[in-house]
């Protein structure tokens, strides 16, 4: 197959470049890839919102760039802040225009949320689905476009390069190329090559390199594995956003259901099992402490009370009020038996989002000519050390509209790689057991809990390091001699991602933002990101 405009993933990222792209060129193909239904991303679970100005009388562009900054522990790009916050009414009003819905007063006006780190409501959102709401308008929109042609079930192998051609890429190559990428056609299970003038990677996080996460099944971290293996740039691994408040279900692993921020902006608060409000110890912005000081303080308060999570205390909220603006937190807990009129709910940190990733320009442009990046698998500059909440929404709409243009601009220069060999497969055969696979992902996730979590330390990561290297020869080898399966895919992509934060862990000496490091407490005076 051939198109002109390559999107990997269909998330808030890549549908909006893709409606752009779509009405500057109507007639131009492009190409939207996804490895399960277009519908399911990382996008479609998020609750809190779009952070944005929206009420200039009470907030300013400059307050909103002050508590991005802040957030982000000295390590954002100021000029990427000023960017995103400076564009993002626009391009919210773009979504809004292509039918998403946020929650209006009665006179008309946006209601505006608060949430940990912000000095203002700017908040918009839908109840508690906002990412649901804009998922739906986004691909309603697409529906629209006769020029986008989604491919569901489509599993992204590998990204082509000249090392497809025979040559040596290295990560000092100048000038290495994206033709394409190698899919595995999950419905034939055929392993076939889509190649591209363009090609946008928008693939979303890698929470599932945890053993717990807010993120669904599908976060494994591909896009950054994928252009890893390419030889591209990778920055900022080390910075995993621990969400405060996952619900806590003894005995649940995996996927774990989120309480967004939002609930604490409302009013709720954070309780140890004595009944304690706690958050005052730790920073004098209480429970609206930006996500990293609060994580941290409810993994000090378990470890210190020996308890496997702590209490959010709604009671006090109203019920009429915390229906309507959390219907589905409501009716999860309601299912488990917790009614928030009368009980509190257990609530423990989860990872939840990956400020680092693929190392792009102010474009959106990736350190490989033709690919660029953009929302969670891209790092831009914007988030730093820690991600402001609900900035992570506003960043994949400002810089789809950037990676649009760009990639539009230089389209026509750009020619068509058609003499790409196909996939070679020679010599392989199905795995004996699937165990090899499943059993290996058990002790990754394990690993990663364990010695890469809130707090580290340097003994936790050499030995962190050396057990993914293992996993990391025996996945390969299976790579290399089984026929290719989803599974075998993203534990391999996994592997990668997990080496990276790790990797990324132990070059930075100091403790900063959501990197904590019991060896080193405190913050250097070496200001920098870490490049792989």
């Amino acid at each position: 197959m051939t198109t002109d405009f390559l999107i990997i993933g269909s998330g808030i990222a890549g549908l909006t470049y893709a409606l752009k792209v779509s009405e500057k060129y109507p007639y131009k193909k492009i190409t939207i890839i996804t490895k399960t239904t277009a519908d399911e991303t990382n996008t479609k679970y998020a609750q809190g919102g779009v952070a944005v100005l929206n009420d200039p009388e009470h907030d300013s562009f400059e307050k909103h760039i002050e508590d991005t900054l802040i957030a982000g522990d000295g390590l954002c790009n100021q000029h990427i802040v000023e960017i995103v916050v400076k564009e993002g009414p626009e391009r919210v009003n773009e979504i809004i225009e292509w039918g998403a819905k946020f929650d209006k007063e009665v006179g008309g006006d946006y209601k505006l949320g608060k949430e940990g780190g912000h000095s203002a409501f700017r908040i918009l959102h839908h109840k508690d689905i906002t990412g649901r709401e804009i998922e739906r308008a986004l691909l309603a929109a697409i529906k629209d476009c006769s020029n986008i042609h989604v491919i569901n079930y489509c599993f992204v192998v590998d990204i082509i390069t000249q090392h497809h051609l025979g040559f040596l890429v290295t990560k000092s190559t100048p000038d290495i190329e994206c033709y394409g990428v190698y899919v595995l056609n999950l419905k034939t299970n055929q392993i076939e090559k889509i190649l591209a003038r363009k090609t946008l990677v928008a693939t979303g996080g890698n929470g599932q390199v945890y053993r717990t996460t807010t993120n669904p099944s599908i976060a494994t971290g591909d896009g950054v594995a994928m252009v890893y293996r390419a030889k591209g740039r990778i920055e900022n691994m080390e910075f995993i956003q621990f969400h405060p408040t996952a619900l806590y279900e003894p005995g649940v692993r995996g996927h774990a259901f989120l309480i967004t921020e939002a609930v604490r902006g409302d009013g709720g608060v954070l309780r140890n099992k004595d009944g304690e409000t706690f958050m005052g110890k730790y920073d004098s912005r209480k429970d609206l402490a930006p996500r990293d000081i609060v994580a941290r303080a409810i993994d000090s308060e378990m470890k210190r009370t020996g308890t496997e999570c702590v209490y959010l205390d709604c009671r006090h909220m109203g019920k009429e009020k915390f229906i309507e603006h959390f219907p589905n937190i409501y009716e999860k807990c309601l299912s488990i038996g917790i009614d928030i009129t009368k009980d509190m709910i257990p609530v423990a940190p989860a990872a939840h989002y990956s400020c680092g990733g693929i190392k792009t320009d102010e474009w959106g442009r990736t350190s490989i000519k033709n690919l660029y990046a953009c929302g969670e698998c891209a790092s831009t500059g914007l988030h730093g050390a820690n991600r402001l909440a609900s900035n992570s929404l506003l960043e994949a709409i400002v810089f789809a509209h950037r990676c649009f243009i760009d990639a539009t601009d230089t389209v026509a220069l750009t020619d068509l790689k058609e003499t790409m060999p196909d996939w070679n497969a020679r010599g392989t055969s199905e795995p004996k057991e699937m165990i090899l696979i499943t059993q290996s992902l058990k002790e990754l996730q394990l690993v990663m809990s364990d010695y890469v979590g809130i707090v580290r330390n340097d003994i936790r990561l050499h030995r962190a390091l050396r057990r993914i290297d293992l996993l990391w020869e025996e996945t390969e080898l299976l790579y290399q001699t089984s026929t290719l399966s989803p599974q075998l895919l993203e534990l391999r992509n996994m592997i990668s991602v997990g080496y990276l934060i790790v990797k990324s862990a132990t070059f930075r000496k100091e403790s900063r933002g959501l990197h904590y490091n019991t060896d080193y407490p405190a913050k250097s005076n070496l200001v920098q990101n870490i490049v792989l």
